[in-house]
């Protein structure tokens, strides 16, 4: 009665359009979170089917699941906490992020010379968040470059995030990333891949992708700037409920908690069991959009923990009948976006919190 329909291959267009757009020699598509909701195996499948180079994680449990899952194309992994299994995710070949001296002091501890860490410097370029700050990039990479001559760790990459506040403040961080490969360079390291674009700067600055550009977002379907736009990027996954209760309200009836909705004729009410649980977001009381058919409607009252109803008025409406909350536009279907923008927030947050008792059907 719940179902997220996930199409790999829209994935794949959308990270050929990408790296296309991008014109780096390699591109990562970033699978935390469950593949942004998606599924991590399903979209790492799809992204490297189309060519995607690497893969980025978030933590490190995340890339151990890829790696158990079969995937052994480069994982980079960038939150490393001080209870982690370093050890097992050294041994698994993933790259891991070193944002703070003591994350390469305990990383090089646990490494050995006949199984080295590969670790990927993650610069604070202004963003304010993650990330190896000025004061510590000349001590940092002074001792990245003794533990590698010691033999523990090889410096494989160095990356860094822009906040996306504007061009010129993109255009900040960029020359404070150069003085921070100067100063990687100075100690004798040797990077083999550099990145700072992600979903939108990838595709902003075009020429400053360095050697990888990476898509989140952007992969599963969602154009967040006018270049994005111009794409073809479609979303991957369809959010769809069966209307499992129809029943005739009076004019005048309230809906749900609080009695926010009242009917204003005699209508059919069409409930779908689809809830806050499920990751639809609250905010969208009386709001978020549903196709049932080829007509649109729109949550009437409160959004429950597992259900939402629909004011359907005398349109033919059948217990069984799927109810799409989102999906692809160019399908009649409202888009994670729309729901997004209903919210107040932004389509990550819509796709990344859909809930686990809802299926994932591969299409």
């Amino acid at each position: 009665m719940r179902e997220a329909l996930i199409r790999p291959s829209l994935i794949s267009a959308n990270v050929e359009a990408l790296h296309a757009r991008a014109a780096t020699p390699q591109s990562m598509l970033v699978v935390k979170a469950d593949g942004y909701g998606h599924g991590a195996l399903t979209a790492a499948r799809a992204g490297l089917d189309a060519g995607a180079t690497w893969l980025g994680t978030a933590d490190l449990d995340e890339a151990l699941a890829l790696r158990a899952g079969g995937i052994d194309a480069p994982i980079l992994a960038w939150l490393i906490g001080p209870d982690n299994a370093l050890a097992e995710a050294i041994t698994a070949g993933i790259d891991l992020g070193i944002s703070s001296p003591w994350q390469l002091d305990a990383v090089a501890h646990h490494a050995t010379k006949t199984t080295p860490a590969t670790v990927q410097f993650k610069i604070d370029s202004g963003m304010g968040r993650g990330g190896l700050t000025e004061p510590d990039w000349p001590s940092v990479a002074v001792q990245a470059k003794e533990y590698e001559r010691q033999g523990l760790i090889r410096v494989r990459g160095v990356f860094s995030h822009l906040s996306l506040k504007s061009t010129a403040s993109d255009g900040a961080q960029l020359e404070r990333f150069e003085r921070a490969l100067a100063i990687v360079a100075e100690a004798g390291l040797r990077p083999d891949v550099i990145h700072a674009g992600a979903s939108v700067g990838s595709i902003r600055t075009p020429g400053r992708g360095y050697d990888l550009a990476r898509f989140g977002i952007s992969a599963y379907g969602f154009a967040l700037t006018p270049e994005h736009e111009s794409l073809g990027l479609r979303p991957a996954m369809r959010l769809s409920g069966q209307v499992i209760v129809t029943k005739r309200l009076p004019a005048g009836h309230g809906v749900g908690y609080d009695l926010t909705y009242t009917t204003r004729s005699d209508t059919t009410m069409a409930i779908v069991p689809l809830g806050y649980a499920d990751g639809v977001p609250r905010h969208a009381s009386s709001a978020g959009p549903v196709v049932i058919g080829d007509r649109r409607f729109q949550v009437a009252g409160r959004v429950s923990m597992d259900q939402i109803s629909l004011d359907v008025g005398d349109y033919p409406v059948e217990v069984g009948q799927w109810a799409v909350l989102w999906g692809d536009p160019a399908e009649g279907h409202p888009s994670a976006a729309e729901w997004a923008a209903v919210s107040g927030t932004i389509p990550y947050e819509i796709v990344s919190l859909l809930g686990s008792r809802v299926p994932r059907v591969l299409a």
